[in-house]
């Protein structure tokens, strides 16, 4: 019998698990490391030695590959009374060549047995348990807060971060490395760079890269938006955006505008929620709350003045509606339909089922609060003001393309976390956190997400999230990108504010970043929810 712990991570030392085996094979402990592909592998194996005459360490080791064995062979594999069952089979894994192979092989084995075998030249990880399942092996997958893949034997107990599953014994998996990472932040650390002056020349190395940025930007916007299906309504939306009027949302919108036929509307999905916490915080008198889009004047904005419901004008609401003048004056040709969806408090609270529902596994206040967000959202049903009378029609969106502006701050350093990284530990630490944001994206909330819109029958796309985006990003030095010696609202996502200036999108390049759930008013509904009650499981 052996103990076998593998982890695979996109960090140098993740440290997890690493002691958790000895006790299950006392007679030997080793551990391999491998770096491949800018991935660590931290093979762990004990020994209880009862097969051979000599005790045979693992991790089984070679130029061609690494394998970490716990079982006993009893049939399917000739083996001599004095020999080591595991070296035996690392032996003739070895001679094999390709995935075909190596299965066949493994499925003429009989006896108990857990294994987990690195095959170098493909960068092909396999595992597997006996099809009884006699063996133990179990499968953390990454996480956000746990981003590494573990197969190990035991469990990390209760007082563990790490979701544990028995491993199918029904099949033999394989997992290809070489298409498990992202793309690697440029860790060119710069010396002393220039600080930007917006009212002096750029940089040239930054107008080169805010010129790539939009060039690359703009091709991912038009594959997303060419080639849908029209609609046999004539003059239908066929794209949407989930539109906050932030500088996200405005730059996609800008760019879809340039491949969608003139004679379409484009529909600008804005969300707003009754909030009891938000009202009663505002009838108290807080009025520094009720307008923290500082300098937006509601009366100004709002072209029907009196027939809207103050109780939506969120700052998702006026942000909106103040960067749908700055898009009307920049492309004067199109018919932008912001659609005003305005959700009473009564109606969030019966969809919350439904929306718990649909996010499964998700089960966070966050998760919820954003769930409920792109729940009403996606489904487009509000109002619209057509023409010059200024009066809301009721209206729900064809569109079955929603463009989605996630992304930009995971690729160019816009959240509050970057700027306190820099300040800890300067070019270097922000570099690492970058990095951070994209080892964790397949782990983050785009599967809820991709849940809750399509429920609807619709599909999101991410045009900052294209590989090609996120590469592009990636390779630029990091001060090309962000520069938190800047202030909020400059520093934060530099190149991309940068870009929208360019395109003539002044309003929007100075926005401040803010929460979908906040903007909204989606979050913290009840009167006395805690402020940091986000990361709290829902109750059962």
């Amino acid at each position: 019998m052996c103990g076998i712990t593998v982890c695979v991570s996109l960090q140098q030392n993740s440290g997890v698990l690493l002691n958790s085996t000895d006790w299950l094979g006392p007679d030997s402990q080793c551990t391999e490391n491998v770096r491949d592909l800018e991935i660590s592998i931290s093979f762990v194996a004990s020994t209880l030695h009862l097969r051979g005459e000599t005790l045979v360490r693992q991790p089984h080791t070679s130029e061609k590959s690494v394998f970490c064995w716990n079982g006993e062979v009893f049939e399917g594999v000739a083996l001599a009374a004095d020999s080591n069952d595991g070296a035996v089979v690392f032996a003739r894994l070895d001679e094999l060549e390709n995935s075909d192979a190596i299965c066949s092989f493994i499925s003429n084995i009989e006896g108990p047995y857990a294994f987990v075998y690195y095959q170098r030249s493909t960068h092909r990880l396999f595992f597997a348990r006996d099809p009884l399942g006699r063996r133990s092996l179990l499968v953390h997958r990454p996480t956000e807060n746990s981003p590494y893949l573990i197969l190990s034997s035991t469990s990390a107990g209760t007082k563990q971060t790490h979701n544990f599953e028995e491993v199918d014994p029904q099949f033999i998996h394989c997992l290809d490395l070489s298409q498990a990472q992202l793309a690697r932040v440029n860790r060119t650390v710069p010396d002393a760079p220039e600080t930007i002056h917006l009212a002096t020349p750029l940089p040239k190395e930054l107008t080169v890269a805010i010129d790539g940025f939009l060039d690359i930007l703009d091709t991912s916007v038009r594959l997303r938006v060419q080639n849908i299906p029209r609609s046999s309504v004539d003059q239908a939306a066929r794209v949407a955006v989930l539109y906050s009027g932030g500088i996200d949302s405005t730059m996609v919108a800008f760019l879809a505008n340039r491949y969608i036929p003139l004679d379409e509307p484009i529909d600008l999905l804005n969300v707003a929620f009754e909030n009891p916490r938000k009202l009663i915080s505002r009838s108290d008198g807080d009025q520094s709350k009720r307008r923290k889009n500082k300098g937006v004047d509601s009366t100004r904005v709002h072209p029907s003045n009196g027939k809207r419901s103050s109780i939506y004008s969120v700052p998702d609401r006026l942000s909106g509606l103040e960067e749908l003048e700055e898009l009307r004056r920049l492309c004067p040709g199109r018919r932008w339909n912001f659609v005003e969806i305005d959700v009473d408090y009564a109606e969030s609270s019966q969809a919350k089922g439904l929306v718990e529902d649909i996010m499964l596994p998700s089960r966070t206040v966050m998760d919820l609060s954003l769930g409920l967000a792109l729940y009403f959202a996606s489904r487009g049903k509000g109002k619209v003001i057509k023409d010059l009378s200024g009066y809301p029609e009721p209206y729900t969106s064809p569109a079955r393309v929603l463009l989605n502006g996630l992304g930009s701050d995971e690729l160019l350093g816009g959240y509050g976390r970057h700027r306190s990284a820099f300040n800890t530990g300067s070019w270097e630490a922000l570099i690492d956190e970058l990095q951070l944001e994209l080892d964790r994206l397949p782990s983050r909330n785009l599967g809820r997400d991709d849940r809750m819109i399509s429920c609807h029958g619709k599909e999101t796309r991410h045009p900052f999230l294209s590989l090609s985006v996120v590469e592009f990003v990636a390779s630029l030095p990091v001060h090309l990108k962000v520069d938190p010696r800047l202030e909020v609202g400059l520093g934060d996502k530099l190149l991309l504010r940068l870009a929208a200036q360019h395109l003539g999108l002044e309003v929007a390049s100075r926005r401040k970043k803010r929460a979908m759930q906040f903007g909204s008013h989606s979050a913290r509904m009840e009167v006395g929810v805690g402020d940091r009650d986000g990361d709290k499981a829902l109750s059962t």
